[in-house]
C-alpha cells in the first residue's frame, strides 16, 4: 500500500483483496491445472483491475500542463516496477546460471522484460504459453507486465488528448467513448486472431487491451 493513498483514504483493501484471488488462481493452475483448469483467468481479473486502479490514480491528479502530466506519470511507473523487476531479474538470473546449463533463452526473456518486451520474446520462441519450453521459462510471468507497460506508454495520451486529464467539462465523456471504442475493436481483433494464431491473441498488448480497458471504463 502506498503511504500517500492511505493517508488519503484512497487505499481500497478489496481491490488487493480481489488481485490476491486473481494471483492464487494462477499459482494454482500452474501447479495442478486439474485442479484449477480455468485458473489462467486470473490473469484477466488482473488486467481489469490494472485498468481500474491506473484510471482512479489519474484522476484524482492535476497538472499544470502536458509535459508535468505525461514525466509524473512515467516517473511513477519507473519508481513502482524498475527497482523490484532489475533486483528480480538479477537474482533469478543469478541462480538459473547456476542450475541451468544452457539459460541462454531464459536470460534473454529475463533482459527483455526490463525493458518491457518480454511478450514478444515468448511469442516468438514458444509454441504457446502452455507448451514445455514455455512453462520451464521463469520469466515467464514477465509478459503481463511487459502488456501493462505497453498500455502504459500509450495510455497517459488518451487520458490527456480525451479532455479527461485536463478536467475538462466534456473530457470524460470523450475519454469514455474513445475507450469504448479501442476496446470494442481490441475485441474483436481478440477473436479474430485467436481463431488463426492463438499465442499471439494471448501474448500480444493490442489484443489484451479490450481487458484493461474495461477496468478503466469501471
Amino acid at each position: 500500500m502506498n503511504s500517500r493513498e492511505a493517508i488519503k483514504g484512497l487505499y481500497r483493501e478489496e481491490i488487493d483483496g480481489i488481485r490476491a484471488f486473481a494471483v492464487l488462481a494462477v499459482i494454482i493452475n500452474h501447479i495442478n491445472n486439474d485442479v484449477l483448469p480455468n485458473g489462467f483467468l486470473g490473469v484477466d481479473i488482473f488486467f481489469v483491475i490494472s485498468g481500474y486502479v491506473i484510471t482512479s490514480s489519474l484522476t484524482r491528479r492535476t497538472s499544470k500542463n502536458f509535459l508535468d502530466f505525461i514525466v509524473g506519470f512515467y516517473e511513477r511507473r519507473i519508481k513502482r516496477i524498475l527497482p523490484a523487476l532489475i533486483l528480480y531479474v538479477l537474482i533469478i538470473g543469478f541462480l538459473i546460471c547456476t542450475l541451468n546449463p544452457k539459460p541462454g533463452h531464459t536470460l534473454w526473456t529475463g533482459l527483455f522484460s526490463l525493458f518491457g518486451i518480454s511478450n514478444y520474446r515468448l511469442l516468438k520462441w514458444s509454441d504457446n504459453y502452455f507448451a514445455l519450453n514455455t512453462q520451464f521459462n521463469v520469466f515467464l510471468q514477465t509478459w503481463s507486465l511487459a502488456v501493462e507497460e505497453q498500455f502504459y506508454v500509450i495510455f497517459p495520451f488518451i487520458i490527456w488528448f480525451s479532455g479527461y486529464g485536463q478536467k475538462r467539462v466534456k473530457g470524460a465523456r470523450n475519454f469514455f467513448i474513445l475507450i469504448f471504442i479501442l476496446s470494442f475493436f481490441s475485441l474483436v481483433y481478440f477473436i479474430y486472431l485467436y481463431q488463426i494464431n492463438q499465442s499471439a491473441a494471448y501474448f500480444l498488448m493490442p489484443t489484451r487491451f479490450w481487458e484493461i480497458g474495461a477496468g478503466v471504463l469501471i
